[in-house]
């Protein structure tokens, strides 16, 4: 059966990977200081850019190999709350999204798929996270899904043993407050084998597998 995937899940010190409140200027919550070791292009795999291929560029582009799906919340999606608006809004990522697979949105409120020509489409759906995860299956076929955030997302996900592998990012920095995975997840680590890589950059690369 295809695995369910955390990638390049950013976390401060203090266990935060977003602020509380997402709007239009703020995506992230204001803790965009989590990505500033982030070059987007390389989720595409590192032969895609002309910089050396570092252990970070390495770990991070691992986002999409054996990837036939996402799923991920809806502020993930956009910083829009309750029933959906003629807004014209279709994501953050503009005409190009970088998924290139069926993404499928938490949401209370459903609406029809957005599709792209570079093989992204957006699904709403509503239900448990077991519920969504079947739609997530269906859409990704034989291929892994990508959980893909935000944190309140993967913790849902999370207290319901739904996650297999998690690859979590710590930064050295402290956020001093936002949204974490970890909240209500006490022992999390008793179900996971853990491998954690500091590179050169201070940041630490944790990698977590769940127990057979």
């Amino acid at each position: 059966m295809s695995r369910i995937r955390v990638h390049n899940l950013n976390t401060s010190l203090d266990g935060f990977s977003a602020g509380r409140t997402v709007t239009f200027d703020e995506p992230i919550g204001g803790a965009s200081a989590l990505f500033a070791a982030f070059d987007g292009r390389v989720i595409e795999g590192v032969h895609n850019t002309d910089e050396p291929v570092t252990a970070d560029r390495a770990f991070y582009s691992l986002w999409g190999q054996g990837i036939g799906a996402e799923i991920m919340g809806r502020r993930k999606f956009g910083p829009q709350t309750g029933p959906w608006t003629d807004d014209e809004w279709v994501g953050w990522w503009g005409d190009a999204p970088p998924f290139r697979t069926p993404v499928v949105v938490m949401t209370h409120h459903e609406r029809p798929p957005i599709h792209f020509d570079n093989g992204t489409s957006f699904h709403f759906v509503g239900g448990s996270p077991a519920e969504v995860l079947g739609v997530a299956r269906d859409l990704a076929g034989d291929d892994d899904i990508r959980l893909g955030g935000g944190p309140s997302t993967v913790r849902q996900f999370l207290a319901d043993d739904l996650v297999d592998f998690m690859h979590l990012v710590v930064s050295p920095i402290v956020l001093g407050g936002g949204v974490s995975i970890w909240d209500g997840n006490a022992d999390l680590q008793d179900r996971f084998t853990v491998e954690s890589v500091t590179t050169g950059s201070g940041l630490t690369h944790q990698f977590w597998n769940r127990l057979a």
